[in-house]
């Protein structure tokens, strides 16, 4: 009897020294593969990161301040908060009404809905602008209507939202649906039960449960949005002060040599990334725990 309790702890430790084995490395390997990554991560993104800084300030303050609120440089920057702040409550919007339906309800579409919501992954957003062009430009299928009645998308900012949007309607709803899914509908049903209505159930108990992963996808959708190139430049015909957003004002001024008043521009960019990057962080770590919570609800 004393012989079999002690021999069970030693068959217990057996397989996961078994697996211990299986899956260490030796420490040479994985400092090797420690010195990979943050070399590769230094080539890279941070030279790149200090280099746009560098070349920024390499001739002072005075150029770089003048180089932001230059008359073009400051349009820019203006069209760029009005796609991204048109764009971002859209999604917004979307996301929640897509996210909610497909993880609370069963329906016929569902299956195409979620296509529909992934089709600008698959998208090419240079495709994704020629299409705008072809629906509203002066040939396409809405332009003489649109002319005869003096309304303007394309080479104007209706075209820089409507690219926008098509290019970051994903990134909220793709955020909120596996999390929404996760949590199920059992605390819904408990507050039908209760006597909800179907609104104080969105505000009181579904909202609530998906706040921080909504964060999260705000972010990126905003990040996308205010960094955007490939579908904006070719809605927008590059008229300068009038059409470029900031992307945009830097490839021009950086193809006309005025490489400080390009990174300067640049360094706008860079700074949202760095704030996005922390953001990110800081709301990914709350998005963690509240999907473990979830699972840990669901079993």
């Amino acid at each position: 009897m004393n012989t079999a309790v002690l021999a069970k702890p030693s068959t217990q430790v057996q397989p996961a020294a078994r697996l211990r084995s299986a899956t260490g490395e030796a420490p040479w390997v994985r400092r090797l593969i420690i010195a990979l990554g943050l070399g590769f991560m230094t080539l890279f993104l941070f030279v790149p990161l200090v280099t746009v800084f560098y070349e920024a300030l390499k001739k002072g303050w005075d150029v770089y301040l003048a180089a932001i609120v230059e008359p073009d440089a400051l349009s820019a920057i203006k069209l760029t908060l009005i796609a991204a702040g048109i764009s971002v409550p859209l999604n917004l919007a979307f996301g929640v009404a897509a996210a909610w339906a497909i993880a609370k309800f069963e329906f016929r579409g569902k299956n195409l809905l979620l296509t529909l919501i992934d089709l600008p992954f698959s998208v090419s957003p240079v495709i994704a602008g020629l299409i705008y062009v072809l629906v509203f430009g002066l040939q396409g299928w809405f332009g003489h209507w649109l002319q005869d009645h003096d309304m303007k998308v394309i080479f104007a900012v209706p075209g820089i939202v409507l690219a926008t949007v098509f290019v970051t309607f994903p990134f909220i709803a793709r955020e909120l649906i596996p999390l929404m899914q996760a949590q199920g509908i059992e605390q819904e049903e408990a507050a039908r039960v209760l006597g909800a209505g179907g609104w104080q159930i969105f505000w009181r108990v579904t909202l609530p449960n998906v706040k921080w992963a909504l964060l999260y996808g705000v972010i990126l959708c905003n990040a996308r949005a205010m960094g955007e190139f490939g579908a904006v430049s070719v809605v927008s015909g590059h008229i300068r002060g009038q059409t470029n957003t900031m992307p945009l004002h830097i490839e021009i001024v950086y193809n006309e040599y005025q490489f400080a008043a390009a990174f300067a521009v640049a360094s706008l960019l860079a700074l949202l990334a760095l704030v996005t990057l922390v953001l990110k962080y800081v709301v990914e770590q709350r998005v963690k725990h509240q999907k473990r919570g979830a699972g840990d609800r669901a079993e």
